[in-house]
C-alpha cells in the first residue's frame, strides 16, 4: 500500500465514520424512513386532513350561523318597525276615538243643558201663572172685603165679583206696562 493510504487508513478523521458503519447507518435510515413513509405518514396526513376539514367545516358553520343571525336580525328589525307602525296607528285611532267621544259628550251635555233650561223656563212660567192666579184670588177677596166694609154690605155675588176684580187687575197691569 501506498504510504499515504496507509497513513489515511491508520489515522481516520473523527468526522468521517468507517464505511461499514456508514452503510449500516444508511440502511437503517432507509428502513426507518420507509416505515415512517408507509405507516406513519398516511396517518399524519389523515389527521391533518381531518383537522383541515374540521376547521373548514367550522368556518362554513360559522358563516352559515352568521348569515342566519343576520337574517334573523333583519326579520326582528322588520317586526319591530311593523310593531312601531301598529302602535302609532293604534295611538292615532285612540286619539280619534277620544276626540269623537269628547265631542259626543259635549253635544250630549249641551242637549241636556238646553233641556234643563227649557224645563226651568217652563217651571218658572207655570209658577208665575200659579202665583198670578193665586194673587188675583187673594187681591179679589181682599178688595171685596174692603169694598164690603166701605159700603157696609156684603158683595158675595161671585160673577160680579170676578168681573170687577178682573177689570181692576187688567187696569193695574196696563198701568204697570205703560210705566215701564
Amino acid at each position: 500500500m501506498s504510504p499515504l493510504l496507509h497513513i489515511a487508513a491508520e489515522e481516520q478523521s473523527p468526522l468521517v465514520p468507517p464505511i461499514p458503519e456508514l452503510v449500516v447507518g444508511l440502511l437503517a435510515f432507509v428502513i426507518v424512513f420507509g416505515f415512517l413513509a408507509k405507516k406513519l405518514l398516511p396517518n399524519i396526513n389523515k389527521v391533518l386532513e381531518q383537522r383541515r376539514e374540521a376547521i373548514e367545516g367550522g368556518i362554513e358553520k360559522a358563516e352559515a350561523a352568521q348569515t342566519e343571525a343576520q337574517s334573523v336580525l333583519e326579520q326582528y328589525k322588520a317586526q319591530l318597525a311593523e310593531a312601531r307602525h301598529e302602535a302609532a296607528r293604534l295611538r292615532q285611532e285612540a286619539q280619534e276615538q277620544g276626540a269623537a267621544l269628547i265631542a259626543e259628550m259635549r253635544a250630549e251635555g249641551q242637549r241636556q243643558r238646553e233641556e234643563i233650561i227649557a224645563a226651568g223656563h217652563a217651571q218658572v212660567e207655570a209658577d208665575r201663572k200659579a202665583a198670578a192666579s193665586a194673587l188675583r184670588q187673594d187681591v179679589g177677596k181682599l178688595a171685596t172685603d174692603l169694598a164690603g166694609k166701605l159700603v157696609g154690605e156684603s158683595l158675595e155675588d161671585h160673577a160680579r165679583q170676578s168681573r170687577v176684580i178682573d177689570r181692576f187687575l187688567d187696569q193695574l197691569e196696563e198701568k204697570a206696562e205703560a210705566g215701564r
